[in-house]
């Protein structure tokens, strides 16, 4: 707990409707729970939501540590990159992170239907993007991810035409690797998004721990993972995230709740 240390900003509760609130919340917490799971760099990355009923969406200011974020400290931006609602930040002017405004709102403006986008730069995840083979489906949780999305670098991405490659290249997946940069996923929830980051990562570390170890692994048949991944999709279970969500809710509570301020 931060025990007074927080980062205060004046609460925008009242600017917002009730659906954006609720909205700052979760994706708060989100960044809280990336950070406690590990998967944060520094004031580096992004995780973005759409704002209900609106073409803009919620992304953090660039300056904060992910253990600093609040549902007021959200910077709120449309499609174009104007910030349509800046918190008022006691000691600097923060701005949007080029690079994140670039590849969110490439998702936000051409996937209607996601409302997350999550993305990474975790030594694991890293590690993978730079393998040739890719993620390997060598174990249960990373047949999940068995038909994942790739994207080739270009460079930081900060130029506008790399958007239309982002986009397809994704395609309908709910996971991509940016190669030789780090990981990405959506959902159509910020729950489902985080469920989906956190069991990619999994997939990497383990991944990882299997190759150091210098030995032949298990090869899984293709028709075995194909009938896991199967498993998987949306039409044979319930949401990702949704029995897990008010769980991790219950553990930020514990841990430090000035998140939902």
């Amino acid at each position: 707990m931060l025990d007074g240390t927080e980062y205060r900003i004046p609460s925008l509760r009242h600017k917002v409707s009730p659906e954006e609130w609720q909205a700052r919340i979760d994706l708060a917490a989100c960044y809280r729970l990336v950070d406690l799971y590990h998967m944060s760099d520094l004031i580096a990355n992004h995780v973005s939501v759409r704002v209900p009923g609106e073409d803009a969406f919620l992304i953090n200011a660039y300056g904060l540590l992910y253990e600093e974020i609040t549902a007021s400290s959200l910077m709120k931006v449309d499609y174009d990159g104007n910030i349509l609602l800046k918190p008022d930040f006691p000691d600097q002017d923060y701005g949007v992170n080029r690079a994140g405004f670039v590849i969110h709102s490439a998702v936000h403006k051409a996937r209607h239907d996601l409302a997350c986008v999550a993305h990474t730069h975790t030594w694991a995840g890293m590690a993978v993007s730079t393998l040739e083979c890719g993620l390997l489906p060598n174990t249960q949780t990373s047949m999940r991810f068995a038909k994942i999305s790739y994207h080739d670098f270009n460079g930081v991405v900060l130029d506008l035409s790399e958007q239309e490659r982002l986009v397809r290249d994704l395609g309908d997946n709910n996971a991509m690797i940016l190669r030789n940069h780090g990981l990405l996923t959506v959902g159509t929830t910020i729950p489902e998004a985080f469920n989906a980051l956190h069991r990619l990562e999994l997939s990497c570390k383990t991944q990882i721990a299997a190759m150091s170890c210098n030995t032949p692994m298990v090869k899984v048949g293709d028709d075995i993972v194909e009938k896991t991944y199967m498993n998987y999709q949306p039409q044979v279970r319930r949401p990702f995230g949704l029995l897990d969500w008010p769980a991790l809710l219950r553990k930020l509570d514990r841990i430090d709740p000035s998140y939902r301020t």
